[in-house]
């Protein structure tokens, strides 16, 4: 784990393993409070973080964020992670692509549905669009590539897997991702006092619903 600045108003998390940034933005945000240091945001990647603050505070973050590094150890991040809420999304697996990810994995249809909504899942960063979450947890036995071309429209709605990830599409728009099913669980509203119904750190179930 190695911080750094990042222009004037930021600093730059970095060395970090694929899922601890998630889970170490909540770390930061507690030691933050603890101290009283302020922060505008702390936004994870895949493999870094940056947090966002005043160019006057650069120094009390620095400082938290080493003593964190010093402290930090997997067990603190797990227990962090058992205790980030769980958010369940309810599924229609009626996905165009079920068969063709259930063939490239040597899968049935039905296990294909199986492994996906009995896994557990964590954010892991936002992006591509407001209120797309990249979640990992995927088995690995259903990791598969990007579609080799994508679609010009992917319905509100739909759920995705490609590479280790899986995602629900907020709203309507090109994908490459491959679609496995439906829910009617609305992802972004900005009308809402939290837009985002996932954000990272949070824990999600996938429910198999008829």
């Amino acid at each position: 784990m190695r911080a750094r600045r990042y222009g004037t108003e930021a600093t730059f998390v970095d060395e970090l393993a694929p899922g601890e940034p998630a889970m170490l933005r909540e770390v930061l945000l507690a030691a933050f409070a603890a101290a009283d240091v302020q922060v505008r945001d702390v936004v994870p990647a895949a493999e870094t973080l940056v947090v966002t603050h005043d160019s006057a505070d650069t120094v009390a973050v620095a400082h938290v964020i080493a003593e964190c590094s010093r402290t930090l150890a997997p067990l603190k991040l797990e227990r962090v992670d058992d205790m980030a809420p769980v958010v369940e999304i309810p599924v229609r697996y009626d996905g165009e692509d079920l068969r063709s990810v259930a063939d490239i994995c040597s899968l049935s249809v039905d296990e294909v549905i199986t492994l996906h909504a009995d896994a557990d899942y964590r954010v892991e960063f936002c992006g591509f669009a407001p209120g797309f979450a990249y979640l990992r947890g995927l088995p690995a036995v259903l990791n598969v590539p990007r579609r080799p071309a994508p679609r010009s429209r992917v319905p509100a709605g739909s759920v995705a897997i490609a590479a280790e990830y899986s995602a629900v599409y907020p709203r309507e728009s090109p994908g490459g991702w491959h679609l496995l099913g439906t829910t009617s669980l609305v992802m972004w509203d900005a009308a809402r006092a939290s837009p985002a119904t996932l954000v990272p750190g949070t824990r999600v179930r996938f429910v198999k619903v008829e």
